[in-house]
């Protein structure tokens, strides 16, 4: 099987990686209802299932909503904000989500998703990841996709050489144990209290899987998440590739940064899914299933999505 990997190599709408996202499911949504259509035979020949896709990306500014923190209408957006429309973790950043003037920006969109989850933040020095993939062509389970986007995450940690890192049962995501200060005084001197480095948060319809993980790379994020309580766990504070001693030089650029943690995380994401069912899986859900491997990633780009129509 093939991989197509799209990498935008610059700052980013969050509405255009939507609607990116949501073309190449749509593509596989379609393929499966011609074979799911009780009332006609599937088409001969038999037309090729579209590749699975990774869309990797940093947007500009915004905050988004997972299913739990949505509000009760979809359409809100950074330029017309109704208090009332807003979910409670960002109500007291409303004004960071608004114009303050006709000429002046706000610092950062609102944008509700369907993904899995709460509250979180994107921006740059962040790589966001989606994974757009068929599971059931992939003969992974729900619960199996989730840690082997969580796995892979990790082998990039260990790529740059960050130790530390681990996953919770109670708290998706992968964190990174760092001594920090206890703030409440209940004990003294210093603890292990885990910071969140990459969020993840999915959506599932018919198998088709879309989202995936946010990973901090620089500290530039960091700002952004301590004005809410992200994915609901008070108290919890983030860090980040840079936040945890990796150095990429003064010298690279940015977007190679980007690109360059991007092509890491596809290909550990190869390495997992092609251990699944393998006695090189490290988790009891990746000890079965799997057996159709990705043998190939090869480079698409906006307009292989959008053709004439991209934005």
């Amino acid at each position: 099987m093939r991989l197509a990997h799209l990498h935008i190599p610059h700052l980013t709408p969050f509405t255009h990686t939507s609607r990116l996202q949501q073309t190449l499911v749509s593509r596989l949504l379609t393929h499966k209802k011609l074979y799911d259509s009780p009332s006609s035979p599937p088409p001969t020949p038999t037309p090729a299932p579209p590749d699975p896709t990774i869309l990797t990306f940093t947007p500009h500014p915004v905050y988004t909503t997972g299913r739990r923190d949505l509000p009760q209408t979809s359409t809100a957006n950074s330029n017309n904000l109704d208090p009332n429309l807003l979910p409670t973790p960002l109500q007291p950043i409303r004004h960071l989500l608004t114009r303050t003037s006709p000429s002046q920006l706000p610092l950062a969109e609102f944008h509700p998703t369907l993904r899995g989850g709460q509250t979180t933040y994107h921006g740059p020095g962040q790589l966001v990841a989606y994974t757009i993939l068929d599971l059931r062509r992939l003969r992974l389970g729900p619960r199996q996709h989730i840690r082997l986007l969580e796995r892979s995450i990790l082998d990039v940690l260990s790529d740059y050489g960050v130790e530390g890192g681990v996953l919770s049962e109670q708290d998706p995501g992968v964190w990174v144990d760092q001594p920090s200060q206890l703030q409440d005084g209940r004990r003294g001197g210093s603890d292990l209290l885990a910071k969140k480095i990459a969020a993840v948060g999915v959506h599932l319809r018919r198998y088709v899987s879309s989202y995936g993980v946010g990973l901090n790379v620089t500290e530039e994020p960091m700002w952004f998440f301590r004005q809410i309580v992200a994915c609901g766990l008070e108290g919890r504070e983030p860090t980040s590739l840079v936040g945890c001693g990796v150095r990429f030089g003064d010298a690279r650029d940015g977007d190679d940064i980007m690109r360059e943690v991007a092509e890491r995380f596809v290909a550990a994401f190869v390495r997992r899914v092609n251990q699944v069912g393998t006695p090189g899986a490290v988790d009891g859900c990746c000890e079965t299933g799997g057996g159709v491997g990705i043998d190939e990633v090869y480079r698409i780009e906006e307009g292989d999505v959008l053709g004439d129509g991209r934005e």
